[in-house]
């Protein structure tokens, strides 16, 4: 085979690390991970959070590894021959879900590009008024449209060059210096006048929370969401990777990568607030708020307030373009995937993808709302995704795959545990969770749950998921008919 003709892959396993962590590590671990802590008990809630990565997380990504290094096919393809062509549909939604939620996360992409631009330009004075800066830009169109665009550009200028000359070349850079920008902000949080009240609640227990089942759903939901665990990506970059690359061990470092950034993250952020807002009730209160709301107002309101600030505001929202660029990347890159699978070469792949990411993701750059509804109907969409997999597991047996994928090139062996955990725990972990986000979304409106067109009741989330369901369902044959390997990755 020609070197034209050969499967671009990732040159080495940091490389592919680095891809993957930054899949990961997105703006979640920046703006939700550190309010979380906060609210629900530090070192109780990390515990937790950690035992997750186990039960749902690190088996997950494993499931997913295991299937794209496999078929060397997107999701779609990969469910066509894990699960059976009649459930190619089940891979289908994997890359909808996917999609649906690349649409608005490169207008929050833009949202952080912006909020960079600011920070440069000092715009973080003492007395500015950060509530009226944030609602200025949000209601601006253009502004928004500019940035989104700019974030996906960005990202289709890397996937255009591959795998190896585009992806494994800038996360290479990125991630390392997303780390350092984090390592920074944490440095410069826990040494402030105060910060030690913040460091409490990052790391001292609140054992009592452990009796509250809020705790428990909250750190289960944000290890789902934040590792990338049924997104379809781990799946997708496996596709790129040696077809002897260690699958447990991959997954782990991925895994704790993944933690170890929310932890500074954690730790540039709560010290912050508790030291620079006048009371520790003050500073609850900007917890208990939303993830934009502690960013883009109330942190950008605190730089100038601290010895540095000025420095290290521009620091802080790197780190977040960085975490958002990353994450986008691997995203889109499910995309372009896909459209590879049916036969088109990168290039074309890339231009469409891009070109529909922008298109589609217009609504939610102009209508806030919009954005919000999207956020809630798919951010939910990705626990069925994840249980997909565990049905593929559970269809080609996982004692078969932890015995013929991924111990025989594994440093780390999986034992019985992770079959157990595939076939019984990580079910049952999904059935909670899904059961509590509905009951939750009917509580909270018992009158007007069912409305399929509010932004944030269970009835619009059932009525999306319903037309995408049967659309996928109705398209299964010719999904499964369409996809083959691409024609300079079949090997003569």
């Amino acid at each position: 085979m020609s070197q034209n003709n050969r499967q671009d892959e990732f040159a080495s396993r940091w490389g592919f690390l680095a891809a993957a962590i930054g899949m990961a590590v997105g703006t979640g671990n920046i703006w939700r991970f550190p309010r979380m802590v906060a609210l629900y008990g530090g070192g109780a809630y990390i515990l937790i959070y950690t035992l997750a990565l186990f039960l749902w997380s690190a088996p997950l990504l494993m499931s997913e590894m295991a299937m794209g290094r496999s078929a060397r096919l997107g999701p779609i393809g990969s469910f066509r021959d894990f699960v059976g062509r009649r459930s190619t549909w089940m891979g289908a939604w994997m890359v909808a879900v996917c999609m649906l939620i690349t649409f608005y996360y490169a207008v929050v992409t833009g949202w952080c590009m912006k909020y960079t631009v600011f920070a440069f330009q000092g715009a973080f004075k003492p007395g500015v008024d950060t509530q009226a800066l944030w609602d200025k830009f949000l209601h601006s169109p253009w502004q928004n449209l500019f940035y989104q665009f700019l974030a996906i550009f960005l990202t289709g200028v890397i996937l255009y060059k591959g795998i190896k000359g585009g992806v494994e070349k800038v996360t290479k850079i990125m991630v390392p210096a997303l780390f350092l920008f984090l390592i920074v902000a944490a440095l410069r949080g826990v040494t402030l006048h105060g910060a030690n009240l913040g460091l409490e609640y990052i790391f001292v227990p609140d054992w009592s929370k452990l009796k509250d089942p809020a705790t428990w759903l909250q750190a289960l939901t944000q290890s789902a969401w934040s590792t990338g665990a049924g997104w379809g990506l781990m799946l997708t970059y496996s596709v790129y990777v040696k077809k002897k690359e260690d699958i447990a061990q991959n997954c782990f470092v991925v895994g704790f990568g993944d933690q170890t950034a929310a932890l500074l993250a954690a730790m540039a952020v709560i010290p912050t607030i508790f030291a620079l807002l006048p009371s520790p009730e003050a500073a609850k209160g900007v917890m208990a708020g939303s993830n934009t709301g502690l960013t883009f107002i109330s942190l950008a309101g605190l730089f100038p307030r601290m010895p540095g600030g000025l420095v290290i505001a521009p620091i802080f929202f790197l780190a977040m373009v960085f975490a958002a660029l990353t994450s986008l990347i691997a995203q889109v890159e499910v995309g372009i995937r896909t459209l590879m699978d049916f036969g088109l070469n990168r290039q074309k792949s890339t231009l469409l993808t891009t070109g529909a990411c922008f298109l589609f993701g217009v609504p939610s750059a102009i209508v806030p709302g919009f954005l919000n509804n999207q956020d809630w109907v798919w951010g939910v969409a990705l626990l069925i995704s994840g249980f997909f997999v565990l049905l593929a597991m559970r269809k080609y047996g996982p004692e078969r795959v932890r015995q013929e994928i991924i111990n025989p090139s594994a440093d780390i062996k999986m034992r019985r545990w992770w079959s157990l955990v595939i076939s019984y725990v990580a079910p049952l972990i999904f059935i909670i969770l899904t059961s509590w986000w509905f009951y939750v979304a009917i509580a909270s409106h018992p009158k007007t749950w069912w409305k399929p067109f509010s932004i944030e009741t269970a009835g619009t989330i059932i009525f999306q998921w319903i037309i995408v369901l049967v659309v996928l369902i109705i398209a299964n044959n010719f999904l499964a008919k369409k996809t083959v390997r691409p024609p300079e990755e079949v090997e003569s």
